[in-house]
């Protein structure tokens, strides 16, 4: 236990540790490039550059998950940090530059990143590695009251060098058996246990020190957002409940308009080149529009670039796309990893259909379903659908709707611009991941719409 005491103290240091070091690599290359500036810079100011370096490189760490030993696998963390890496030294660069005055020679850049891209992927081999023996893996007790634990359990074992699922008990054997079996695990995981079971498990676990993972309900989520009221004696949170605030609503469609409308104009070439080729490849429409569900679940027609064959859905009926689906075309495979079928939709942005941030709009069929299952799945329409989003970034294809819904409203409650800047940034971290495109599982597909998502 005391040794666990300093798994935070290690994962600082180790971090700090590479900070500094790739750091001290641009320190060597900085002093090159401020020689050939007219009017160099002296001790103060050299110290000023490479604080505003490390600065960058804090930032985009914290946004991406980069340097964090032990929370990521050693190819996540390599991943994260390559990627923060390069935005930086991409920034750094034309700051460079912009400081001579001139665009600088590039090649001693290049050669520092591949220098600083070597060091991270040794440090964060060896640092994960020592890490895992430092603090092996928690053996856990999964505390459950349903099937719906199943998916948990699956998610908890593909990360083993961090969760051990060592046994599990149902809510049902009583809460007095459960709390007597905590105590010979290091942690338990709380998963759909109904709530006053598991207020009174939270609270054992709280008062004995017994670390707990719980999976939330949506009046948790929607409680992320309250206000402390500060007016009385007795403590009393406020709900808002309303969505965005006018001001942010504004705000937020500024911002959209700002970006959206540059970003058409810069990735026009690209949907030149897609629309001749979808159209050369079977002489089919090359836009896919269909009926989607935005704010407070009006209707819009969505665009995207055509990645499946003319009449994929010739019977009317919906169905998910699935891995390997044979509807999808070669080309449409590319446009789908690449996300370019997504470009389109800059045009509902314009147009103000959708934001650039928000939960991704559903189509009709599937949100009326989804409401009968779910009632709460129409809170997610207090805000505009969007490109992208939380339950995209930190969800999959085939993330049930029930986990979705929560991820989209712990945005909708904790909205702020920076909370948008952030997830825009994190986008481009999730965009060629292989999961965040997999689709469902043939078994999936046809238990999708049988499934009680509602808790």
């Amino acid at each position: 236990m005391r040794k666990r005491d300093f798994r935070k103290t290690y994962i600082f240091f180790t971090g700090w540790l590479i900070l500094l070091g790739v750091t001290g690599l641009y320190a060597v290359v900085w002093g090159y490039y401020n020689d050939l500036i007219m009017d160099p810079f002296h001790s103060v100011g050299n110290w000023l550059i490479y604080g505003l370096y490390l600065l960058f490189l804090m930032v985009l760490a914290k946004i991406y998950g980069g340097y964090q030993v032990g929370h990521l696998n050693a190819g996540n963390i390599i991943y994260s940090s390559l990627l923060c890496l390069l935005f930086v030294n991409v920034i750094t660069y034309f700051q460079i530059s912009l400081i001579g005055r001139e665009l600088m020679p590039v090649l001693p850049m290049l050669m520092l990143t591949l220098v600083q891209a070597a060091a991270i992927v040794i440090w964060a081999i060896v640092a994960n590695k020592l890490y895992t023996k430092l603090y092996p893996p928690r053996r856990m007790l999964l505390i459950y009251d349903g099937t719906y634990a199943d998916s948990l359990a699956k998610n908890l074992r593909t990360r083993p060098e961090k969760y051990v699922i060592a046994d599990a008990i149902s809510i049902s054997e009583g809460v007095e058996a459960v709390c007597a079996q905590m105590q010979h695990y290091d942690a338990v995981v709380i998963c759909d246990v109904k709530s006053p079971y598991r207020n009174q498990l939270l609270k054992y676990c709280y008062g004995h020190s017994i670390r707990t993972y719980l999976t939330p309900k949506i009046s948790d989520v929607i409680m992320r957002g309250a206000i402390n009221v500060d007016l009385f004696d007795t403590p009393i949170l406020l709900c808002p409940s309303a969505g965005l605030s006018p001001e942010q609503a504004f705000t937020k469609r500024a911002m959209d308009l700002c970006i959206a409308v540059p970003m058409t104009v810069v990735t026009a070439p690209i949907m030149l080149i897609t629309a001749i080729i979808i159209k050369c490849q079977d002489g089919g429409p090359i836009l896919f529009k269909q009926k989607r569900c935005t704010l407070n679940e009006k209707v819009f027609s969505v665009l995207k670039f055509r990645s499946m064959i003319v009449d994929a859905e010739k019977d009317g009926k919906a169905k998910p796309c699935v891995d390997n689906d044979p509807r999808v075309t070669p080309f449409g495979k590319f446009i789908r990893i690449t996300r370019i079928d997504e470009l389109p939709q800059l045009f509902n942005i314009i147009k103000g259909d959708m934001s650039i941030v928000g939960p991704r709009p559903e189509r009709i069929e599937h949100v009326r379903a989804y409401n009968q299952k779910i009632p709460e799945f129409k809170f997610r329409s207090k805000v505009k659908a969007g490109l992208t989003g939380y339950a995209q970034i930190a969800g999959k294809y085939n993330t049930t709707p029930y986990d979705k819904l929560k991820m989209d409203l712990m945005y909708i409650e904790q909205y702020s611009l920076l909370t948008d800047l952030k997830l825009m940034l994190l986008t481009v971290k999730v965009l060629f991941m292989k999961e965040s495109t997999k689709g469902f599982s043939q078994k999936d597909s046809r238990d999708m719409h049988k499934q009680d998502w509602s808790r």
